[in-house]
């Protein structure tokens, strides 16, 4: 048993790294493409502040994820290794066509399929679905809110200054607005791994109680910032130059925006996504210069593939669920 304990938590690690790999462009996008940073330097400070992240918040969203969206007692080991390989299989599929799709909800949906392909839909804690599928849809409209809020705000503060000066100030600010969204982007994202992880333990009977131990929080942070080291650059140019064309205002507006949502969804456990969070804010604040500032077309195939990713994933952790007990 513990060497199938200690195969599925590095399992769950790759995830991590992958999430890391996968999402690091959400944290690095706008940086780049405004060019206040070089790609190189733009991850070290991303995954600087992913780990740094590990220090500062509370596990509300380990909880929820780990023991708020499948019963624990109608699962085992092997529907949560078969749960991580169906998401890690999905963010290869996006990553690979350069798709900003949400890691945490291919983990959501891939562990939800493979418990069904065990124990059927009894298995699913409907309540706890609840506000995540609702925050599906309201963490990119809050993103988006307060980014064309808070875009539209500067604009007017400073509509009578020289661009210049204005874009030098605001190339200064957005390092602390990468910074701050880095660390909500690490607490999110790192505690769903924490929350498998927990829950593997806890099935297992190494744990008693569901409490997130303090090596599981330190792995879970270094798997993800090094896989921000790693980077996804073929996301990059959709999120920081597709869908909008960003300068240093809105590169700070839309980081700000994004990272006081994720930070603020943290808080209250709910799980939600990093990159549809960021994508929001980036449309938020091109709508501040005209409609026609986003290119809808992009945003519009990124959207579906956010539909598609929890049942997507689900199918693929529910094959893997089947093909693994073929052998066990």
């Amino acid at each position: 048993m513990l060497p199938l304990i200690v195969v599925i938590i590095f399992i769950a690690l790759i995830f991590d790294f992958l999430n890391g790999f996968h999402d690091s462009a959400n944290s690095i996008a706008t940086v780049v493409s405004t060019r206040v940073l070089t790609p190189r330097k733009a991850v070290l400070w991303a995954a600087f502040f992913n780990l740094v992240a590990a220090f500062l918040f509370d596990v509300h969203v380990a909880k929820t994820l780990g023991k708020g969206l499948v019963d624990l007692q109608a699962v085992n080991e092997y529907v949560i290794m078969c749960g991580l390989l169906g998401a890690i299989v999905w963010n290869i599929i996006t990553w690979y066509f350069g798709l900003p799709t949400s890691s945490s909800h291919a983990l959501m949906g891939g562990y939800a399929g493979a418990a069904i392909a065990k124990a059927g839909f009894g298995a699913i804690l409907y309540g706890g679905w609840l506000k995540t599928i609702i925050f599906i849809f309201l963490a990119p409209l809050m993103g988006m809110l307060m980014g064309f809020i808070l875009m539209a705000a500067l604009m007017w503060i400073f509509h009578d200054r020289s661009s210049a000066k204005i874009n030098g100030v605001f190339r200064k600010l957005q390092l602390f607005s990468a910074a701050l969204y880095s660390l909500g982007h690490g607490t999110n994202d790192a505690q769903k791994t924490m929350g498998v992880i927990t829950g593997l333990l806890l099935t297992a009977g190494v744990l008693t109680t569901f409490e997130v131990p303090y090596w599981v929080i330190l792995m879970s942070h270094f798997a993800i910032a090094l896989g921000t080291l790693f980077g996804g650059w073929r996301i990059v140019k959709t999120m920081g130059q597709k869908i909008t064309k960003l300068k240093p205002t809105g590169g700070f507006s839309a980081e700000t925006a994004g990272g006081i949502t994720l930070l603020i969804t943290a808080w209250a456990g709910i799980p939600v996504s990093t990159t549809h969070t960021i994508t929001g804010a980036i449309m938020g604040v091109g709508a501040t210069k005209r409609l026609s500032g986003v290119r809808w077309g992009i945003a519009g195939n990124i959207i579906i593939a956010w539909i598609l990713t929890i049942p997507a994933s689900a199918l693929v952790g529910a094959v893997c669920y089947f093909i693994t007990s073929l052998f066990t």
